[in-house]
C-alpha cells in the first residue's frame, strides 16, 4: 500500500467543487484515491498518453466531464487542479 494522499490545490475544497452534483464530486474523489495507490506510477495515468509528468486529465463519468491532477513525487502527493463538468 501506498504512503502516497491526494488533496485538493487549494485551502478552499468548494473552491473546485461548488455547484457539482455530489455524484460527481465523490467520482473524482474515488479517481483520485485509485490513483494514489499506484505511488510514482500515478505520473504516467491519463492524458497526454507516451510522456510522464506535467498535468494529466481523466474523463469521467463516460466523458461528461474532465479532472485535470499534478503528481509531486517528492511531496507524495497528488493534486486535484481543476474539474470539469458539462452534465
Amino acid at each position: 500500500m501506498s504512503d502516497w494522499r491526494w488533496e485538493y490545490n487549494t485551502d478552499d475544497p468548494a473552491y473546485h467543487t461548488n455547484g457539482l452534483p455530489t455524484g460527481v464530486v465523490a467520482e473524482v474523489e474515488r479517481l483520485a484515491t485509485e490513483l494514489v495507490a499506484l505511488g510514482r506510477d500515478a505520473a504516467r495515468a491519463g492524458h497526454p498518453t507516451g510522456r510522464e509528468g506535467g498535468l494529466r486529465s481523466f474523463d469521467i463519468l463516460g466523458g461528461r466531464g474532465v479532472v485535470q491532477f499534478l503528481v509531486v513525487p517528492r511531496h507524495e502527493c497528488l493534486y486535484v487542479c481543476n474539474i470539469i463538468w458539462s452534465g
